[in-house]
């Protein structure tokens, strides 16, 4: 097990003393998976739940007494860094690390095996730029980068051009979209899943793909989600919901892949097929 020790001396080293007037201030902070609700209360388990090793927390400040907080997460892997990534998608796209989010004082971004959020509790032309260069600065620290998950890529990007979603648990399934209160996919630790829509604002239709540790854990995937969520499917696993949209499910090898909302019987078929190609 890591101790905050070792996180802290680890970490540390790719985070700025000083920067463009800003200096560290106080003592770095440091959680392992074990303290981490000392730091965030409630939102621990996102963490968590994405597998992360350790946490530093440094703080900035300027000549005028103004605040930077920077959380320096080691993920493990950079499918997890950007899994937490994906997590929250809103803000304007800014060019740091390997994708980045700027929002009403946050910047966000994923490199290596790294995830990365900077931030103020105000905003000004001053602070903003100081959140950028500690980012351009902790960017250029790490130096390598990581690969996305693979699942991604069995993404269509057409029509599911939207946001894309990677994550392991039901929680954080249910967070951005609610499938039941029950566990009917088997999601755990070890399963790795997408979820993905498409851009148009208000579109109903979400994919899903689950990928098991082999084909018999995803063909049981599939049956309790059947049993639960579509009793009334036909043999191709399709069927007609209430609001008079399409759900459909179908195994490709250890992958269950899921349609919720389709418009047509046709668009749930189309988008079943194209994962399987």
């Amino acid at each position: 097990m890591t101790s905050s020790f070792e996180v802290k001396v680890d970490l540390a080293r790719y985070l700025p003393k000083e920067i463009q007037g800003w200096k560290v201030w106080g003592q770095d902070e440091s959680y392992d998976p074990q303290t981490i609700f000392d730091y965030i209360d409630g939102g621990g388990e996102v963490y968590r739940s994405y597998n992360f090793r350790g946490l530093l927390v440094r703080h900035l400040h300027d000549e005028a007494a103004a605040e930077i907080t920077v959380d320096f997460f080691d993920m493990g892997s950079p499918t997890d860094a950007y899994g937490v990534f994906t997590h929250d998608l809103e803000g304007e796209k800014i060019d740091i690390g390997q994708d980045a989010l700027y929002k009403s004082g946050l910047l966000s971004f994923w490199q290596d095996r790294f995830f990365v959020a900077i931030y103020s509790e105000e905003e000004t032309d001053e602070i903003k730029n100081g959140i950028l260069e500690t980012g351009q600065y902790i960017a250029r620290a790490i130096g390598t980068e990581g690969r996305k998950p693979d699942l991604v890529s069995l993404v269509p990007r057409d029509p599911f051009n939207g946001d894309v979603r990677y994550f392991h648990n039901q929680a954080i399934l249910n967070y951005h979209f609610f499938v039941s209160n029950e566990n009917i996919l088997n999601l755990d630790a070890k399963t790795e899943a997408v979820l993905a829509r498409p851009a148009q604002k208000g579109a109903k239709e979400r994919l899903l793909i689950v990928r098991y540790a082999d084909a018999e854990k995803a063909a049981a995937a599939r049956d309790s989600f059947v049993k639960a969520y579509m009793p009334d499917a036909t043999a191709q696993g399709i069927v007609r919901t209430e609001d008079g949209t399409w759900t459909g499910v179908r195994v490709v090898k250890n992958l269950a892949v899921v349609i919720f909302h389709a418009a047509s019987e046709n668009d749930a078929n189309s988008a079943l097929s194209s994962v399987a190609k």
